[in-house]
């Protein structure tokens, strides 16, 4: 069926299908996440150890080389950076592009699985295969409020049980960083003369105190038709049930019979030496961030975390006598850039609009043409959401870039079936003429305009996922134009212009420009035919210009 013939004997169907695709776009665009720049993923894979109390050189020693040498030789590892603090050991593993991080985790799982047993006091490795350099979208502080003496480092167990497991509930949240409190523990305080007093050693201490707290299987007991698992354990977290622990129970050359841990020490509920402080405005606080999932809608995300925050400040943090302030909302640079965006778009269609009022010099033509736009952006917001892209300034900016782009084709279809009307056909004849002439043109002229954009497209590097949603933004937009070229076009053209249409706006000057233009285009074309040396420098002009202003504009990538 030949597509140009249907669309002008069933206007009625093209119409639908045009309602159709704008209130599917309008339905996708309501879907669409909306962030401020798109998500830039990278094949990394980070594994985190901690240690308490170690110095870097013992984290060095005792856990970064054993887990460097498990993980040398890794498939698709190409750089391996380690980093050793106090407590903290980190190891970032950089795969190559392409690489399928699920396949590597478990690889890395199973390499790390080969590191001989760590100190007694390390925990398990944790692994983060994220990848992605999202900041915060909320920063939040936490102050005292008045009549509240307590220290607010102090707070820091409240807001890790109670503040961050609230939040880290909310959909589109994936994780919630604490900073600035303090660790209530349980803390054993030695006393050397005592110590020494009864001959015990601090490490003797430490070793009882590991033994004591333990968690063993005992076997398990049958009776009838059941059977009870028995597991032995002595669990140490309790003032009372460390003080009680005996470290000596035997008398010898000068002990002091049994010796319990209270005899040598203080046991008690405190807090850790804070390793840092933080201060809003003078005074001292807390703060806590917030991080989305990747391709999570940052509008809508902080929704929930606005209402969230007020009921916690309502609640269980009023209870606490404290305060919250957000200090940071990135949904506001979002709403602004977007915002500044889409009134480009607006301002550039208008912008398109009268430009083909002036040259076309018909109101019917123009509408005819300019209904392009609309119908081309908004169905572009379909394929948007269909292929997982969001809406952020750089798909928003493909779109302002194609505004201009996507009445080209519409324009030369109109122009062929003027051409043709003037020639005396009728309108049915002209539309489909017109249409059919010129859509070989028309489609190469689109294709080479996507074909621009597929490098982009199957790039795995961060500039490709960077600049992916300006590529399929402009690619689509690109090629439903040229559907609505050949269809919507012929369409509307065979009912809205009239038998007589001419184009008969006179505007003083346009008329006289155009003609001098006419004449320097023709006068250069001469020129090049007759010393083609003219137009290789000329051409030479443009290449170099263009070189010039792309190694000036043009950000480097690193900077990306």
């Amino acid at each position: 069926m030949n597509p140009i013939r249907f669309a002008i004997e069933r206007p009625v169907a093209v119409l639908a299908a045009v309602i159709m695709a704008v209130l599917f776009g309008l339905i996708a665009v309501s879907r669409i996440p909306i962030q401020l720049a798109p998500d830039v993923r990278k094949p990394v894979v980070v594994i985190s150890t901690n240690w308490p109390g170690a110095a870097p050189a013992e984290v060095e020693r005792e856990i970064i080389n054993p887990q460097e040498e498990a993980l040398r030789g890794l498939d698709g590892l190409e750089i391996m950076t380690s980093r050793a603090r106090s407590g903290e050991a980190e190891v970032t593993l950089e795969f190559a592009v392409g690489t399928d991080m699920s396949q590597s985790l478990l690889l890395v799982s199973n390499r790390l699985d080969r590191v001989g047993s760590y100190p007694d006091e390390a925990g398990e490795p944790s692994l983060d295969t994220s990848g992605a350099d999202d900041s915060p979208i909320a920063w939040v502080l936490v102050t005292a409020a008045e009549g509240n003496t307590r220290p607010i480092p102090t707070y820091g167990d409240f807001l890790e049980d109670i503040v961050k497991d609230r939040v880290e509930r909310i959909e589109g949240v994936s994780a919630v960083n604490v900073f600035g409190g303090v660790t209530r523990e349980l803390q054993i305080v030695v006393d050397p003369r005592r110590l020494s007093q009864f001959g015990l050693t601090v490490p003797e201490v430490v070793r009882r105190l590991r033994n004591e707290n333990i968690s063993i299987s005992a076997g398990d007991v049958e009776e009838g038709k059941r059977r009870y698992i028995v597991r032995a354990e002595a669990n140490l977290n309790t003032v009372e049930t460390i003080g009680s622990v005996v470290l000596r129970s035997s008398a010898g050359a000068g002990a002091a019979g049994r010796v319990r841990v209270a005899d040598v020490a203080q046991v008690a509920f405190a807090y850790q030496e804070p390793t840092a402080r933080l201060r809003f405005k003078g005074e001292p606080g807390l703060a806590f961030n917030i991080v989305r999932d990747p391709g999570a809608n940052v509008i809508e995300t902080m929704e929930e975390v606005r209402i969230t925050l007020a009921e916690l400040a309502a609640g269980p943090v009023a209870d606490q006598g404290l305060e919250l302030e957000q200090v940071y909302d990135e949904t506001v640079y979002i709403e602004g850039a977007i915002a500044l965006v889409t009134q480009n778009i607006w301002i550039g269609g208008a912008l398109a609009a009268l430009v083909l009022l002036l040259f076309l010099r018909s109101p019917r033509a123009t509408l005819v043409v300019s209904l392009a736009i609309p119908v081309s952006i908004v169905a572009t917001f379909v394929a948007m959401a269909a292929t997982g892209r969001t809406l952020n300034v750089i798909s928003l900016a493909g779109i302002a870039f194609a505004v201009g782009m996507i009445v080209d084709a519409a324009i030369v279809v109109l122009e062929n079936i003027y051409r043709l009307r003037e020639q005396g056909k009728s309108r049915r004849e002209a539309s489909y003429l017109g249409a059919r002439q010129v859509w070989g043109a028309i489609l190469v002229s689109a294709l080479t305009t996507v074909l621009v954009f597929v490098p982009i497209l199957i790039m795995e590097l961060e500039a490709g996922q960077l600049f992916r949603d300006i590529a399929v933004a402009i690619s689509v937009s690109v090629l439903l134009s040229l559907v609505v070229a050949v269809t919507v076009i012929p369409a509307l053209a065979n009912r809205i212009l009239t038998a007589g249409e001419q184009k008969t706006l006179h505007i003083w000057g346009l008329d006289h420009l155009a003609r001098g233009f006419h004449a320097a285009v023709m006068s250069y074309v001469r020129l090049t035919v007759r010393v083609r040396a003219v137009g290789l420098l000329f051409v030479a002009i443009i290449g170099g210009g263009a070189a010039v202003a792309t190694a000036v504009f043009l950000p480097r990538l690193e900077y990306l």
